[in-house]
């Protein structure tokens, strides 16, 4: 090799095919914790605490499964975008990654709540709740999911289809479900479960669309 410069080659990184499965496992992993959570903790924020004596466990078992629910949401993302490839959109790429970053980060604020509460009440079960830092906190992890969280949501799944829009990647019918979903998350303000879980179930077959298309495309050039 002349000069003694070694044979650089660029070669561009290929998303592997497996990474679809991402979207369906944060749907699996965040509807599960999520439903745990929901059913130890009481809706009303304003409850006495009276889970944390027989529910503590479970809630501590739905915490530990949304750090790998937050891992496969940004794979999801990726795979998302390298779809897009050279056809994405500067001004509303920002907004899709911008909204899905704050959604993750609310998510994880207020499953670090939870988890904080879990083991303050274990070290000092009467004088936490006696001193109204229960109550605060309830309230705080309310604001954050159902309003600033579900609103992120929204917003990234309006980011999402007006790109599909523009870029007839996915199919017309499929961005005004998920328009119609969206403004679903934006306009309601709620503490049902059901509410709650439109998100990852969106995830999740949109994951399971990009999956099969991705097959049939591989079997179709084979």
């Amino acid at each position: 090799m002349p000069g003694g410069q070694p044979n650089l080659t660029t070669q561009r990184l290929k998303t592997p095919r497996a990474a679809a499965l991402a979207g369906i496992l944060f749907a699996v992993l965040f509807t599960s914790s999520y439903v745990l959570i929901r059913l130890s903790i009481p809706a009303n924020p304003a409850d006495a605490g009276a889970w944390l004596e027989e529910r503590a466990g479970t809630v501590s078992l739905a915490l530990s499964l949304l750090p790998f629910a937050g891992i496969a949401f940004l794979w999801f993302i990726g795979v998302v975008r390298d779809r897009l490839g050279h056809l994405e959109d500067q001004f509303f790429s920002t907004v899709f990654f911008g909204s899905g970053l704050l959604f993750l980060a609310m998510a994880f604020v207020s499953a670090a709540l939870a988890g904080g509460i879990v083991a303050t009440y274990a070290l000092e079960h009467s004088r936490f709740i006696d001193s109204g830092m229960y109550t605060l906190i309830r309230a705080v992890m309310y604001r954050i999911t159902n309003v600033y969280g579900i609103k992120m949501a929204g917003v990234f799944m309006i980011s999402l289809a007006t790109i599909w829009v523009r870029t007839r990647l996915m199919p017309r019918s499929l961005a005004i479900i998920t328009y119609v979903l969206a403004l679903g998350l934006l306009l309601t303000i709620s503490s049902s479960l059901w509410v709650t879980l439109i998100f990852p179930a969106w995830v999740g077959a949109v994951s399971v669309y990009i999956l099969v298309s991705d097959l049939r495309r591989t079997s179709s050039t084979s």
